[in-house]
């Protein structure tokens, strides 16, 4: 019964599980990281407003989420580097029901995943920005909140309300131009009796 509603009012079992974690959570909040060791300098520049990236000196190359080896050559040879903070949305869904705190209080809000600048893709939130506004590629910029990065249009990323659709007048030409003349489809009477009248004769 899990995808429909009890008998009695009841929610759906999975519902209820949802809603018993958020209540025995006690307060906690789902939306902060644990924080461990190695993930330490990534959480510490983030609450100062810096996104670090993992950087591989072996082939070059960047990744994330982060790791203590490159997932491209293999390689141990792996440093933290600032990031541009610069992407673009790669995708994204609108989020309308999360019963875990502090979510259910956001709601809704854009769950995405981003192009970093630098090559890799990070699953993040897009926030300053109206639904109908984002678009697959658009540029994007970091900002942080309570610690945590998070998207928000870049400058000029966000087209102005009148070039997202053409004004009427443009999307269908004029009636007339569509529809010929009655005149022009069917010949005048006359032209007709008077061929018929000399087949006849």
């Amino acid at each position: 019964m899990n995808g429909e509603r009890a008998s009695g009012g009841e929610r759906p079992s999975g519902e209820v599980r949802t809603a018993d974690r958020a209540r025995a959570s006690g307060g906690a909040r789902f939306d902060l990281p644990e924080v461990d060791a190695f993930t330490r300098p990534y959480w510490d520049a983030a609450a100062e407003g810096r996104l670090l990236i993992r950087h591989c000196a072996g082939c070059d190359r960047a990744h994330h989420y982060p790791r203590e080896f490159c997932p491209h050559c293999w390689s141990e040879d792996v440093r933290w580097r600032p990031a541009s903070g610069h992407a673009t949305l790669y995708t994204w869904s609108v989020v309308h029901r999360n019963d875990l705190p502090p979510f259910g209080e956001r709601v809704p809000y854009v769950a995405a995943v981003v192009d970093l600048a630098e090559g890799p893709r990070m699953m993040t939130e897009v926030v300053e920005c109206e639904d109908d506004a984002l678009r697959i590629g658009m540029g994007l910029e970091v900002t942080f909140r309570a610690g945590v990065p998070v998207f928000r249009p870049r400058s000029g990323a966000v087209p102005p309300p009148s070039s997202a659709a053409p004004p009427p007048s443009s999307a269908a030409p004029p009636p007339s131009s569509a529809v010929p003349p009655p005149s022009s489809a069917v010949p005048p009477p006359s032209s007709a009796s008077s061929s018929a009248s000399k087949t006849s004769s």
